[in-house]
């Protein structure tokens, strides 16, 4: 994740919202407004299997999700994670994944570099612009209501950074 240079972002959702759709089949339905709002700023995108969206320029977005069970092994949820490149530094990137020669093989090319064209050369606009404008379009498809980290949440999430994400054995994890 390269400060500025990348956007991301989550959702988190009832599993129910995708319940008898294929794994495959909920990333693309997960991420179908943004198709819309890369549209509405000029760029024909689509979905490419298992989890890219792509344009004829080469591909814009990679997604991951994680599955959780409920309480009581009770209803879960889905969290859907994109990242999406802005400007990044396609060598940089390269230095810093392990990229298969089997997902490359998939997508029909030999350099992950290469099949990476950030937002920023397709739309000329500045980041913050991108990202007011898939918010907007988000927006008018679903809704937003504003909401507010709570005094617990955040005292929780400091607790969890001190605890397990800022240290060594976190960070240093190759899974």
């Amino acid at each position: 994740m390269e400060p500025g240079n990348t956007i991301t972002y989550s959702l988190s959702v009832p599993e129910a919202l995708v319940q008898g759709l294929s794994f495959q089949d909920s990333y693309a339905y997960l991420d179908d407004w943004v198709l819309g709002a890369l549209a509405d700023m000029g760029i024909r995108a689509w979905y490419q299997p298992l989890n890219d969206i792509a344009t004829e320029a080469g591909k814009i977005a990679g997604a991951a999700q994680k599955r959780l069970v409920g309480p009581d092994g009770g209803p879960g949820a889905v969290l859907h994670h994109v990242t999406m490149s802005y400007d990044i530094d396609a060598g940089k990137m390269l230095e810093v994944l392990r990229i298969g020669k089997e997902k490359l093989s998939d997508k029909g090319t030999k350099s992950a570099g290469k099949r990476v064209d950030p937002l920023r050369r397709q739309t000329g606009l500045t980041r913050e612009t991108v990202i007011d404008n898939m918010i907007a379009s988000f927006r008018s498809r679903y809704g937003l209501a504003p909401g507010k980290v709570t005094d617990e949440e955040m005292t929780r999430a400091q607790e969890l950074i001190r605890s397990k994400f800022a240290t060594q054995e976190w960070t240093a994890r190759v899974p």
